[in-house]
């Protein structure tokens, strides 16, 4: 199969803390892929390095065969991605904020209509399209956040805690669109979750991170083989230990924060 998605020797480092430590992998096409791990792991700074948010200290990052480090521009139009904390804006409609994210990416008026009323008929939104964001459900703004980043055709889709907060009725309505993309457009999915029972239930392939590095890959039946548990939550506190941890080291200032803290800035 091709990759989709290649990482080799990728490192970040915010002064003397190493926040993700020499990280390899791939990504098959069409492959709808789990990357976990606890709180602090190097999760978040690793996807923000994929998704060039972030620039990495060392190492390469490519996304449908463009570099990331060197033409971010053009990576960036080969995914989308849904955000852990909500990014639409309450005060607009869900046709406007359709509408705004089309132009930011180039979409032309037509294409922009045709493609705004196909993905909201999709997740089921297009009758509320003229009403406002702030009236809507958690369910119904993810529902919208996923139709947004699918608006320029993306290869890849980035979703990081899809379904945090919210109930399971709506955790499997919004599982059920992300599965019918996969297959109806062959769209790769990248996802992170805490919910381990959505990575064993829903993914081909899966990596645990921790401590910044890549401690295993697999499918869900490999890692429950490889640490010889029958359930996925027990093979993965097996692999990474059932101490509590520190929250997830999610970007700079909250690194250096944790550097600075120790006596280090």
């Amino acid at each position: 199969m091709e990759n989709i998605i290649t990482v080799k020797n990728l490192t970040r480092k915010f002064k003397d803390f190493t926040a993700v430590n020499d990280v390899s992998f791939d990504v098959e096409k069409g492959d709808i892929f789990a990357f976990l791990g606890p709180n602090g792991a190097g999760k978040t700074t690793t996807i923000k390095m994929l998704t060039t948010l972030l620039t990495p200290t060392s190492g390469s990052i490519s996304l449908n065969g463009v570099d990331v480090v060197r033409d971010a521009e053009k990576a960036r139009k080969s995914f989308g991605i849904v955000f852990q904390d909500p990014s639409l804006d309450d005060e607009l409609t869900a046709k406007e904020n359709m509408e705004f994210h089309a132009v930011l990416y180039g979409i032309d008026k037509k294409t922009r209509k045709e493609r705004m009323e196909e993905l909201l008929n999709y997740v089921e939104l297009w009758d509320r399209r003229d009403h406002l964001v702030k009236t809507f459900s958690g369910g119904m703004k993810r529902r919208l956040e996923i139709a947004r980043g699918l608006l320029h055709h993306p290869k890849i889709l980035f979703l990081d805690e899809p379904t945090s907060g919210l109930d399971p009725q709506t955790r499997n309505h919004i599982w059920d669109y992300v599965k019918k993309l996969n297959r109806s457009e062959n769209i790769t999915v990248f996802f992170t979750t805490h919910y381990i029972e959505e990575a064993d239930r829903y993914t081909q392939t899966i990596a645990i991170m921790d401590h910044g590095k890549i401690i295993t890959k697999g499918t869900p039946q490999d890692l429950k083989k490889k640490t010889g548990t029958s359930d996925l939550e027990e093979a993965f506190l097996k692999l990474t230990g059932s101490s509590i941890r520190d929250e997830d080291a999610s970007g700079v200032d909250m690194l250096r924060t944790r550097v600075r803290a120790r006596g280090r800035i």
